[in-house]
């Protein structure tokens, strides 16, 4: 029954269908969840009860479009649940992840369902389908056949209790995580702050009168407090002290996800053995660009053979510089004091010429440049907190692509890091309605203070390119389904556009787009901009064995063949990473009960993607701008081609489409410095 004062239990009477967040409240979500799960279960049962033969349309066209009121609903609880989730929300989010994994499980393992589905794939004749429905019914079958419809007797009810243990157990990791993140406080007086450029001063300064202390200066583990204070702090015992707390978060004490990791990963085994899989990585690889276990490792090792001697040469050329023992929490600080000397430029040197609306200028202004696209604030359009801004995304005909929000700065509500999801995405309905996407960015950058404005950090401009690339990937989606539609591709090949986006932040005619000195307008310095493009090459070799020992981790806790025990975790961890070890392993820290990329977040057995589509965003790159930046025709065929075909066909089709050929590794190398 509709709750008519429940604004979720129906569309949204809104300009563009936007959420009311307004009138939305946490106790309106739980009972619109159930009663949107209701009306999904009703739209099954008209598909299985449905007299007709088995087609196309009735069958894999009907469950693609059911649950849209689910969809609706969910686009908006999930987004909530990473960027403004209190007590109240996290406690709903616990009670209903049952009933949504067991909702799941009854569709899945639905068998008239399932004999329908499998009629039509048996029936039809995949050649007469075009790309777009051929990807369909391949992946609605493979969706039934990994999601249990296959399994038999006592191994489907096993399968539906993992599935619910595995949601149950990752929503736990990732709330401990948020909230140990947020108890940890280091408070400073004024002799703590040797070092600490007048931003970070100021940013802490903040912190703590938020909490009413005027008299004090804190920093956390949130970025980018965590970051500035291991970069510039003089106080070698404080960066100890900090990275110690953020590199032991969950490991133990009423917030440890010890117990809760090693459950995940053997739960998974147990799921990946139900279906035949040695390991779970087997049965997660199938459905990526690399394919299976033999090629992800073949990847990390080939990179870690190529970098590990350049990282040897930066540690021993870091080494000399400090004139004694560089430990983990001294790499940030000497890194940046090198930096600095050798290049002459550093992240507070940029700072000023990074204010926030104007890299909002470049970040935005770069699609118009290269796709037409134009962005108008909508300053009627409710958000979650009162910093986010929105914008009505147009082309050039002056028709809706879609609508962005971006919420930049840290709250105790929000989840570290950065990422892009949607409320809604982009399809056509079947009166041939072209839904267009509703997309968040959210990131955790530098908040103004009462003196200055959002002075962003060059990795800060970068983390917003990367996000953005993402959005773009959405917001130019032109697919009849939504399952295909937006970043519904492997996890390997979503990284794409985004380290795609983030090449143009190396070139000065982007950087000239936007940088201006937010007091004096001046554009940046040649001396700045010249050290900025020399100095990219300057750590590489760090950075990239840094992803590949998390790459491995990712690999060892999904390639297990037996159950690992909570007490071997530690050791496990360590061998997982030691052929890419920098540091000797520090006591007491582990990487693992904080890695919620792979615990929660979606990148179980496919950490490694953010390498291999690294490979891709350099071959696509030097391809896109051998001839000039902001090259509009190839712009327009990466539009075409790849960035517009969201998952509808093979992400290898979609990149030779493109490029022409397939991927090499050379380009990579040559924008490392490692080929000539």
């Amino acid at each position: 029954m509709i709750d008519f004062d429940n604004i979720l239990m129906h569309e949204f009477a809104t300009q563009h269908g936007l959420p009311p967040f307004d009138r939305i409240k946490t106790d309106m979500y739980e009972p619109a969840i159930r009663h949107a799960m209701a009306l999904h279960q009703a739209e099954i049962a008209a598909i299985t009860s449905n007299e007709a033969p088995p087609s196309f349309d009735n069958t894999i066209v009907a469950l693609e479009r059911s649950g849209a009121d689910l969809s609706r609903v969910l686009g908006v609880f999930y987004a909530m649940l990473n960027a403004n989730a209190d007590d109240e929300l996290m406690q709903v989010a616990q009670r209903v992840s049952p009933t949504l994994s067991e909702h799941g499980s009854s569709i899945s393992l639905n068998e008239e369902l399932w004999q329908r589905v499998k009629s039509v794939k048996e029936r039809l004749n995949i050649n007469e389908l075009d790309d777009e429905d051929a990807m369909l019914l391949e992946n609605t079958v493979t969706m039934f056949e990994r999601s249990g419809a296959t399994l038999k007797g006592a191994d489907r009810e096993t399968y539906r209790s993992l599935k619910l243990r595995l949601t149950q157990l990752s929503i736990q990791f990732e709330q401990n995580l948020l909230k140990q993140t947020n108890a940890f406080e280091l408070w400073l007086t004024d002799a703590d702050l040797d070092g600490l450029p007048e931003s970070a001063v100021e940013a802490a300064k903040s912190a703590a009168s938020q909490r009413g202390r005027e008299d004090a200066y804190l920093v956390t583990l949130h970025a980018p407090s965590y970051t500035s204070f291991m970069k510039y702090s003089n106080r070698r015992d404080l960066r100890e002290r900090l990275y110690r707390a953020y590199n032991s978060l969950c490991g133990e004490g009423v917030y440890s996800n010890m117990n809760i990791l090693t459950d995940i990963a053997n739960t998974r085994l147990e799921i990946a053995r139900l279906f035949g899989f040695n390991t779970f990585a087997d049965y997660r690889l199938q459905r990526t660009m690399a394919g299976n276990t033999e090629n992800v490792m073949r990847l990390l090792d080939n990179l870690r053979d190529k970098y590990m001697p350049v990282m040897a040469r930066e540690m021993a050329d870091m080494q000399s510089f400090a004139g004694e023992e560089i430990l983990p929490w001294d790499y940030s600080f000497i890194y940046n004091k090198m930096r600095d000397i050798r290049y002459k430029v550093n992240d507070e040197l940029l700072r000023p010429y990074f204010p926030l609306d104007r890299v909002c200028e470049g970040v935005l202004g770069l699609a118009t440049r290269l796709y037409g696209l134009h962005f108008t604030p909508n300053p009627d359009a409710q958000v979650w907190d009162s910093e986010v801004k929105v914008w009505n995304v147009s082309d050039e005909q002056g028709d809706l692509m879609g609508v962005l929000y971006a919420d930049f700065f840290p709250r105790s509500t929000k989840q570290s890091g950065a990422w892009m999801t949607c409320f809604t995405e982009q399809h056509v309905d079947a009166c041939d309605n072209d839904h267009r996407p509703q997309v968040t960015l959210t990131m955790n950058f530098t908040r103004p203070t009462s003196t200055k404005p959002s002075l962003l950090t060059y990795g800060e401009v970068n983390t917003f390119l990367h996000e953005f690339g993402h959005g773009l990937h959405a917001l130019l989606s032109r697919v009849r389904y939504e399952s295909l539609s937006c970043t519904n591709v492997y996890r390997d090949f979503v990284e794409l556009p985004s380290q795609f986006n983030e090449n143009f932040l190396r070139h000065r005619e982007f950087i000239d787009t936007f940088a201006r000195h937010y007091v004096t307008g001046e554009p940046v310095p040649d001396e700045l901009l010249d050290g900025i493009i020399e100095a990219e090459r300057f750590g590489v070799g760090y950075s990239c064995v840094r992803q590949l020992g998390f790459g491995y981790l990712d690999m060892a806790w999904h390639t297990i063949t037996e159950p690992v025990s909570v007490e071997d975790a530690l050791e496990f961890e360590r061998r997982a990473m030691s052929t890419v070890q920098v540091f000797e392993p520090v006591e007491g820290c582990m990487m693992s009960p904080h890695f919620s990329h792979i615990f929660a977040g979606g990148y179980a057995a496919g950490y490694y993607g953010y390498k291999w589509a690294e490979v891709l965003d350099a071959d696509a790159f030097e391809y896109f701008s051998q001839d000039m930046l902001f090259d509009r025709s190839k712009a327009d065929k990466l539009r075409a081609t790849l960035l517009s075909r969201g998952g509808s066909v093979n992400p290898m089709q979609l990149y030779v489409n493109f490029r022409g050929r397939e991927p090499r590794v050379d380009a990579l190398l040559r924008r490392d410095g490692l080929l000539a």
